[in-house]
């Protein structure tokens, strides 16, 4: 039974014992496109009609369709801006394997980052709630890292930094630009962070592991304890154990089965599992109460879940994004191709995100997105 009430903030739904506001006023929301593992650099099998299609063209088509969003109403689902129009978006994050590893004759990391740079940076007409162009967020993965730093199977050439030395220049900015001779990954992470409207939006390398979560605590000093966090990150909050460093070797060779992508040593003993590292996750998240969010991609489909780590005593909000190359479902199925629509109202604290399917009817390019699931969070952190 859904109960409406009026009050002078606006309408606000009553569904499921939390409470969503309906409307809001358009400086109190902000939105954000997410997607992930744009992979340039290999095909698909099949996309509209075609078979063995370029990254680029898939990447191209997601793209038009997410330039299309602004024009959407919502469903009436009880989320941020229930039934409104889209209206704006201000931010669109790109979650990280933004080229593809060069193995087997996939093409280099310059070649597939240039790709990927012309059509995210230039094809992209989203506009903020002030008018100004939507910002893009980006975020390394591990298929970059590699690249970059070499892998224990053969790559052409053995490294090329070109993507993460990008996505290093474009996010943070260096007052000297990195090259590819300057890069070194040991010193040069894509972490950072920004506050928009009373939220604090983290974007972590990779993976929270005991090196980040350095940098993450430092980062979050400067924030009251009562000011929602939310994080994006390439790996899943399990993470997995091949991203970390050998136990035995800083090297990546063909004899280990660690990609040295994690400057934490894996501690755990079973490749199959990561709890020890998730224990120091989870025990930061303890102490961070104010964390209320977690994005990611690696492994891809459009899930919201629970993460309640090794031991079952953290309850965080998860939500995994589709892959316009890899997603597990996504890949056999076009159909189900999506992207994701966070709505957050900050003065209410409500975090909606929307699955965006924009690949419905393959045959017909002009079919605008539909909205799937949606999931709705509170933002609120308890004062003790």
């Amino acid at each position: 039974m859904q109960i409406t009430h009026y009050i002078a903030l606006g309408l606000i739904l009553i569904s499921n014992g939390l409470c969503v506001a309906q409307t809001g006023k358009t400086n109190d929301i902000i939105q954000i496109i997410y997607t992930s593992d744009a992979h340039y650099g290999i095909t698909r099998p099949a996309f509209r009609g075609d078979s063995n299609v370029n990254a680029q063209i898939v990447n191209r088509a997601m793209i038009r369709q997410i330039n299309t969003v602004p024009k959407l109403k919502f469903p009436a689902d009880a989320g941020v801006k229930s039934g409104a129009t889209v209206g704006f978006i201000d931010y669109i994050v790109e979650g990280g394997d933004i080229t593809n590893r060069m193995e087997k004759s996939v093409q280099s990391s310059t070649k597939s980052w240039g790709q990927f740079y012309r059509d995210y940076a230039t094809q992209l007409k989203l506009k903020g709630s002030e008018g100004r162009s939507a910002r893009l967020m980006l975020m390394p993965g591990n298929h970059d890292i590699s690249n970059a730093i070499g892998f224990r199977k053969p790559m052409k050439p053995e490294k090329d930094p070109s993507a993460m030395v990008g996505i290093y220049n474009f996010m943070l900015k260096p007052s000297i630009k990195l090259t590819k001779k300057t890069f070194d990954y040991s010193l040069h992470k894509v972490h950072y962070s920004i506050d928009v409207k009373g939220l604090h939006i983290v974007f972590v390398n990779l993976w929270p592991d005991s090196a980040e979560r350095i940098w993450l605590k430092k980062d979050l000093q400067k924030i009251s304890t009562v000011t929602p966090i939310i994080i994006f990150a390439h790996d899943q909050p399990e993470s997995e154990a091949k991203h970390f460093s050998s136990p035995s070797s800083n090297r990546v060779t063909s004899q280990v089965s660690f990609e040295n992508l994690s400057a934490e040593h894996f501690k755990d003993g079973d490749l199959d599992k990561t709890d020890v590292e998730q224990r120091g996750w989870t025990k930061f998240l303890k102490s961070h109460l104010n964390i209320k969010a977690y994005f990611h991609g690696n492994s891809n489909w459009n899930e919201f879940y629970q993460y309640r780590g090794p031991d079952n005593d953290v309850d965080l909000n998860v939500f995994r994004v589709d892959s316009p190359m890899k997603g597990d479902v996504s890949f056999h199925d076009e159909r189900k191709l999506s992207f994701q629509l966070i709505s957050i109202d900050t003065k209410n604290q409500l975090l909606t995100v929307r699955e965006c399917l924009w690949n419905i009817l393959p045959e017909k390019l002009n079919k605008e997105v539909v909205f799937g699931a949606s999931k709705t969070i509170s933002l609120s952190v308890a004062v003790n």
